[in-house]
């Protein structure tokens, strides 16, 4: 194995490879042996659902108030690249001293960049603020990852998944009214602010449960490992890379492609070099699992990003309701999730995961139809439910696969190639989604969401290469599905 290649075992299904847990009890993840702990980490998950779904509805105020429109993108961008380095630098953390550090020093970022961004009297400090909470959350979300391998029981983990998709339910419901609510009466800025109030609980909670189950280095005899300096500098080419590649799919001029180029130049070698060998190729087995996560995410997320500016500026709905549109898809992720949680499902888990990719693919694609006026908006919704319903199946299943075939001491390494995935798909898909938008006469299109100051609609047109495409995306994760088991080619 040459320096550049990632350590990420080459395991199969039929080896599955556990991690030290608590002792076995015969209770759920609200049993007496779990409950602190479940309760703890579903806090964290929960706070960091409710502000992904309250600070994008106060973001495009935000912008206007700070005269910053014109940076508005970057506002999502620079979460998603710095979010990149995070995950990376905690996958490693964690494998070498546990994922307690990193959680608590993740925590610790997330809510300073709220802080950044809620007092910021000029865009380009919301812009910063909005970096170092990337930063933060890509620590949290491989920290978290790793307490579940460790931590939990092989036969609980399905369970701990799903609820985590639960903890989505409610802020998917209620952010984006509170939000609004918020920036009405108060001002965009308590958005920002109040929500690192609510930091002290989870982290009470949390992690004195954690340092009792989780926390230090799996084999504590073992000499401590250095930190791959070559792993950080990939970390970096891949952050650095990702953001060029977005500034130049939202500047489509000339010029545009020389940070475009330089972009990709940076970002492909060190995406290979920090995901698990054959990714690329949908190799059987965790390469298969890696990549399946970062085109279900990618492919979804993407064109999720246009449905509400295509009910605001094709059928007249107000914001609000644009946002509540999607609002059923909470629930049935949740329960898609659920299904997946269940023991008597685990024989069949490789037919659902098709399956899901196959609901995802109708979802998106049948996402256009409301541009024709005679249909009914709510039909959006339903699709929509649809879609969300394949896609708690196919994240909650990814993310169990990937515990059951990664070794104890390589869970961090593992769980981060599983992030970057998900998180560089999202970013390569929604710039080229906008790209083509914007060609067409789609009109000005964030990294992840638009802001129309009102004005005119944009021409239907642009809307359909963007949805149609990504339901191709989605049919390919439906093919990568059948390739999860098995042993891996050479």
């Amino acid at each position: 194995m040459s320096a550049l290649e990632p350590r990420v075992p080459q395991r199969t299904a039929a080896e599955p490879v556990t991690a030290p847990a608590a002792a076995p009890s015969e209770g759920g993840v609200l049993g007496a042996a779990y409950r602190t702990l479940s309760i703890g980490i579903i806090s964290v998950v929960f706070l960091i659902a409710f502000e992904a779904t309250a600070v994008g509805t106060a973001m495009p105020v935000a912008a206007r108030e700070l005269e910053g429109i014109g940076l508005y993108a970057f506002a999502f961008s620079a979460y998603f690249t710095t979010s990149l380095f995070g995950m990376v630098l905690a996958g490693q953390w964690a494998d070498r001293q546990g994922p307690l550090r990193p959680l608590t020093v993740g925590i610790g970022a997330f809510a300073a960049g709220l802080v950044c961004s809620g007092t910021a009297g000029v865009m380009w400090v919301f812009v910063l603020g909005r970096a170092v909470q990337g930063f933060g959350g890509g620590l949290v979300i491989v920290a978290l990852y790793v307490v579940v391998s460790r931590a939990y029981e092989e036969r609980l983990r399905p369970a701990i998944m799903a609820a985590f998709a639960a903890g989505w339910v409610v802020p998917s419901i209620v952010g984006p009214l509170a939000s609004g609510t918020v920036t009405e009466h108060l001002g965009w800025r308590w958005v920002f602010l109040g929500i690192p109030a609510l930091v002290v609980v989870p982290v009470m909670v949390a992690l004195p449960a954690i340092r009792r189950s989780a926390s230090g280095p799996v084999d504590p005899d073992a000499p401590a490992e250095a930190f791959d300096r070559r792993r950080i500098r990939l970390a970096l080419a891949i952050s650095v890379g990702a953001g060029l590649l977005q500034y130049a799919a939202q500047d489509l001029r000339w010029l545009s492609l020389l940070p475009g180029v330089v972009g990709a130049a940076l970002l492909v070698p060190a995406a290979l070099g920090l995901l698990p060998r054959g990714t690329y190729r949908a190799r059987r087995g965790l390469p298969s699992v890696v990549l399946l996560r970062g085109v279900a995410a990618g492919s979804f997320i993407a064109a999720e990003s246009f449905v509400p500016l295509m009910l605001v500026t094709q059928r007249g709905l107000s914001p609000t309701l644009a946002g509540f549109s999607l609002a059923l898809g909470g629930v049935t992720w949740a329960l898609g999730s659920w299904i997946q949680s269940k023991g008597r499902v685990e024989p069949y888990r490789g037919r659902l995961m098709v399956l899901g990719m196959l609901m995802v693919a109708a979802a998106i694609a049948g996402a256009p139809a409301v541009l024709i006026e005679s249909v009914p908006v709510w039909t959006l919704a339903l699709a929509w439910g649809v879609g969300c319903l394949g896609m708690g199946l196919v994240i909650g299943s990814t993310s169990v696969l990937l515990m059951q075939l990664s070794a104890p001491e390589e869970a961090g390494a593992n769980s981060a190639a599983l992030q970057i995935s998900d998180a560089l798909a999202n970013v390569v898909l929604l710039a080229g989604g906008g790209a083509a938008f914007a060609a067409l006469g789609g009109g000005a299109v964030g990294a992840a969401h638009a802001f129309d100051g009102g004005g005119g609609a944009s021409h239907p047109g642009a809307f359909v290469v963007v949805f149609l495409p990504m339901a191709c995306v989605a049919l390919v994760g439906a093919w990568v599905a059948t390739r999860l088991h098995g042993e891996p080619e050479d």
